[in-house]
Protein backbone atom coordinates (compact mmCIF):
# COMPACT_ATOMS: atom_id res chain seq x y z
CA UNK A 1 0.00 0.00 0.00
CA UNK A 2 0.90 3.35 -0.22
CA UNK A 3 1.01 5.52 2.90
CA UNK A 4 1.10 9.48 3.41
CA UNK A 5 2.83 10.33 6.58
CA UNK A 6 2.11 14.21 7.40
CA UNK A 7 4.40 15.61 9.89
CA UNK A 8 8.20 14.83 10.28
CA UNK A 9 8.85 14.08 13.83
CA UNK A 10 9.77 11.12 16.17
CA UNK A 11 6.02 10.37 15.36
CA UNK A 12 5.78 10.60 11.96
CA UNK A 13 9.38 8.63 11.11
CA UNK A 14 8.57 6.11 13.50
CA UNK A 15 5.00 5.05 12.11
CA UNK A 16 6.94 5.77 8.90
CA UNK A 17 9.54 3.13 9.47
CA UNK A 18 7.89 0.68 10.30
CA UNK A 19 5.23 0.50 7.68
CA UNK A 20 8.38 0.64 5.34
CA UNK A 21 9.60 -2.39 7.24
CA UNK A 22 5.97 -3.98 6.47
CA UNK A 23 6.95 -3.82 2.74
CA UNK A 24 4.51 -0.77 2.43
CA UNK A 25 5.59 2.47 0.33
CA UNK A 26 5.58 5.80 2.27
CA UNK A 27 6.04 9.26 1.77
CA UNK A 28 6.66 11.88 4.59
CA UNK A 29 4.89 15.20 3.69
CA UNK A 30 5.80 19.07 5.18
CA UNK A 31 5.44 21.98 4.87
CA UNK A 32 8.84 21.76 2.03
CA UNK A 33 10.43 19.28 -0.19
CA UNK A 34 13.62 19.56 1.55
CA UNK A 35 12.78 19.14 4.74
CA UNK A 36 15.98 17.54 6.60
CA UNK A 37 14.28 15.69 8.88
CA UNK A 38 12.24 13.83 5.95
CA UNK A 39 15.74 13.84 3.53
CA UNK A 40 17.36 12.24 6.57
CA UNK A 41 14.29 9.52 6.58
CA UNK A 42 14.64 8.64 3.10
CA UNK A 43 18.45 8.33 3.32
CA UNK A 44 17.77 5.79 6.13
CA UNK A 45 15.94 3.34 4.11
CA UNK A 46 17.20 1.75 1.29
CA UNK A 47 13.39 1.50 -0.56
CA UNK A 48 9.87 2.87 -0.16
CA UNK A 49 10.34 5.93 1.51
CA UNK A 50 9.93 9.01 -0.49
CA UNK A 51 9.33 13.15 1.09
CA UNK A 52 7.53 15.49 -0.54
CA UNK A 53 5.34 18.65 0.30
CA UNK A 54 2.07 18.19 2.56
CA UNK A 55 0.17 18.25 -1.15
CA UNK A 56 2.39 15.87 -2.61
CA UNK A 57 2.27 13.19 -0.18
CA UNK A 58 -1.48 13.33 0.79
CA UNK A 59 -2.02 12.67 -3.74
CA UNK A 60 0.48 9.90 -2.87
CA UNK A 61 -1.04 7.85 -0.24
CA UNK A 62 -4.10 5.85 -0.09
CA UNK A 63 -4.34 6.09 3.16
CA UNK A 64 -2.79 9.32 4.95
CA UNK A 65 -1.57 9.63 8.86
CA UNK A 66 -1.71 12.89 10.72
CA UNK A 67 1.18 13.03 12.70
CA UNK A 68 1.77 16.94 12.73
CA UNK A 69 1.09 18.76 16.17
CA UNK A 70 -2.50 19.52 17.18
CA UNK A 71 -2.75 23.27 16.47
CA UNK A 72 -1.03 22.94 13.22
CA UNK A 73 -3.21 19.42 11.90
CA UNK A 74 -6.35 21.59 10.19
CA UNK A 75 -3.53 24.22 8.45
CA UNK A 76 -1.64 20.96 6.61
CA UNK A 77 -4.88 19.00 5.93
CA UNK A 78 -5.64 22.30 3.94
CA UNK A 79 -2.41 22.51 2.51
CA UNK A 80 -2.87 19.18 1.23
CA UNK A 81 -5.57 20.50 -0.87
CA UNK A 82 -7.38 17.95 -3.12
CA UNK A 83 -5.11 15.32 -2.23
CA UNK A 84 -6.92 14.02 1.12
CA UNK A 85 -10.49 13.68 -1.28
CA UNK A 86 -12.50 10.51 0.12
CA UNK A 87 -9.30 9.30 1.67
CA UNK A 88 -8.55 7.92 5.28
CA UNK A 89 -6.88 9.97 7.90
CA UNK A 90 -5.63 8.59 10.64
CA UNK A 91 -5.49 11.37 13.18
CA UNK A 92 -3.08 10.18 15.80
CA UNK A 93 -2.17 14.15 17.23
CA UNK A 94 -3.62 15.78 20.36
CA UNK A 95 -4.61 19.05 20.93
CA UNK A 96 -2.09 20.25 23.21
CA UNK A 97 -1.97 23.71 24.29
CA UNK A 98 1.72 24.78 24.97
CA UNK A 99 0.87 28.71 24.96
CA UNK A 100 0.85 29.14 28.51
CA UNK A 101 3.61 26.61 29.49
CA UNK A 102 3.47 23.66 32.17
CA UNK A 103 1.41 22.51 33.66
CA UNK A 104 -0.26 21.71 29.97
CA UNK A 105 -3.29 21.68 28.61
CA UNK A 106 -5.98 21.21 26.08
CA UNK A 107 -6.66 23.93 23.21
CA UNK A 108 -9.81 25.85 24.24
CA UNK A 109 -11.60 24.96 20.90
CA UNK A 110 -10.83 21.44 20.95
CA UNK A 111 -11.65 19.97 23.75
CA UNK A 112 -14.83 19.19 26.19
CA UNK A 113 -17.57 19.62 23.48
CA UNK A 114 -15.15 19.37 20.44
CA UNK A 115 -12.33 17.74 19.58
CA UNK A 116 -9.43 17.53 17.14
CA UNK A 117 -10.58 14.55 15.22
CA UNK A 118 -13.96 16.12 15.12
CA UNK A 119 -12.78 19.43 13.89
CA UNK A 120 -10.75 17.80 11.24
CA UNK A 121 -13.85 16.11 10.24
CA UNK A 122 -16.14 19.23 10.39
CA UNK A 123 -13.74 20.95 7.91
CA UNK A 124 -12.95 18.18 5.35
CA UNK A 125 -16.74 16.26 5.03
CA UNK A 126 -15.29 14.31 2.53
CA UNK A 127 -12.25 12.77 3.97
CA UNK A 128 -13.24 9.46 6.94
CA UNK A 129 -11.38 10.57 9.81
CA UNK A 130 -10.35 7.72 11.96
CA UNK A 131 -8.94 8.50 15.63
CA UNK A 132 -6.32 6.03 17.11
CA UNK A 133 -2.89 5.57 18.51
CA UNK A 134 -2.80 9.09 20.29
CA UNK A 135 -2.92 7.56 23.90
CA UNK A 136 1.08 5.91 23.64
CA UNK A 137 4.44 6.83 22.68
CA UNK A 138 5.30 6.59 19.42
CA UNK A 139 7.40 3.43 19.01
CA UNK A 140 5.02 1.64 21.79
CA UNK A 141 2.14 1.80 18.87
CA UNK A 142 4.31 0.46 16.21
CA UNK A 143 5.54 -2.03 18.48
CA UNK A 144 2.84 -2.96 20.97
CA UNK A 145 4.51 -6.40 21.86
CA UNK A 146 7.15 -4.33 23.97
CA UNK A 147 4.44 -4.44 26.91
CA UNK A 148 2.38 -7.23 28.40
CA UNK A 149 2.97 -9.04 25.12
CA UNK A 150 0.92 -6.51 23.59
CA UNK A 151 -2.13 -6.89 26.26
CA UNK A 152 -2.61 -3.17 26.67
CA UNK A 153 -5.51 -1.42 25.24
CA UNK A 154 -5.69 0.97 21.53
CA UNK A 155 -8.98 3.21 21.15
CA UNK A 156 -10.43 3.77 17.92
CA UNK A 157 -13.47 6.10 16.72
CA UNK A 158 -14.58 7.39 13.98
CA UNK A 159 -17.77 7.43 11.67
CA UNK A 160 -17.18 5.30 8.53
CA UNK A 161 -17.64 1.81 9.68
CA UNK A 162 -15.48 0.93 6.55
CA UNK A 163 -12.83 3.13 6.89
CA UNK A 164 -12.66 1.87 10.79
CA UNK A 165 -12.56 -1.65 9.50
CA UNK A 166 -9.40 -0.86 7.21
CA UNK A 167 -7.95 0.79 9.33
CA UNK A 168 -7.92 -2.16 11.99
CA UNK A 169 -6.84 -4.36 9.35
CA UNK A 170 -3.75 -2.06 9.49
CA UNK A 171 -3.28 -1.92 13.28
CA UNK A 172 -3.61 -6.30 13.09
CA UNK A 173 -0.53 -5.92 10.28
CA UNK A 174 1.50 -3.74 12.81
CA UNK A 175 1.29 -5.88 15.63
CA UNK A 176 -1.77 -4.99 17.75
CA UNK A 177 -4.44 -7.99 19.17
CA UNK A 178 -8.27 -7.91 18.14
CA UNK A 179 -8.90 -7.72 21.87
CA UNK A 180 -6.97 -4.91 22.73
CA UNK A 181 -8.68 -2.76 20.17
CA UNK A 182 -11.44 -1.12 21.48
CA UNK A 183 -14.00 0.67 19.35
CA UNK A 184 -15.46 3.54 21.08
CA UNK A 185 -18.00 4.67 18.20
CA UNK A 186 -17.87 7.88 16.31
CA UNK A 187 -15.54 10.70 15.90
CA UNK A 188 -17.09 12.39 18.91
CA UNK A 189 -15.18 9.41 21.11
CA UNK A 190 -11.72 11.62 20.25
CA UNK A 191 -12.98 13.91 23.34
CA UNK A 192 -12.43 11.29 25.55
CA UNK A 193 -9.42 9.81 24.19
CA UNK A 194 -7.67 13.08 23.36
CA UNK A 195 -8.31 14.32 26.90
CA UNK A 196 -5.99 10.82 27.73
CA UNK A 197 -3.23 12.85 26.89
CA UNK A 198 -3.32 15.32 29.97
CA UNK A 199 -3.55 12.19 32.28
CA UNK A 200 -0.85 10.35 30.14
CA UNK A 201 1.83 13.47 30.72
CA UNK A 202 1.16 13.05 34.41
CA UNK A 203 2.29 9.68 34.77
CA UNK A 204 5.22 9.95 32.32
CA UNK A 205 6.61 12.50 34.46
CA UNK A 206 5.71 9.98 37.63
CA UNK A 207 6.93 7.18 36.27
CA UNK A 208 10.40 5.68 34.25
CA UNK A 209 10.28 3.65 31.32
CA UNK A 210 7.33 2.99 28.73
CA UNK A 211 3.46 2.01 29.62
CA UNK A 212 0.22 1.97 28.64
CA UNK A 213 -3.39 2.42 29.27
CA UNK A 214 -5.10 -0.95 29.64
CA UNK A 215 -9.04 -1.64 30.39
CA UNK A 216 -9.87 -4.47 32.56
CA UNK A 217 -12.97 -5.87 32.85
Amino acid sequence: MKIAILGTGAVGTTIGSKLIELGHEVMLGSRSNTNEKATEFVNKHDKNAYKGTFEEAATFGEIIFNCVKGEFSIAALKSAGSGINNKIIIDVSNPIDTSKGAPLSLIPELCNTNSLGEEIQRNFPNIKVVKTFNTMWSTLMMIPSMLQDGDHTNFICGNDEEAKNEVKNLLYEIGWKEKSIIDLGDITAARGTESLILLWLKIWGATIGTFSIKVVN
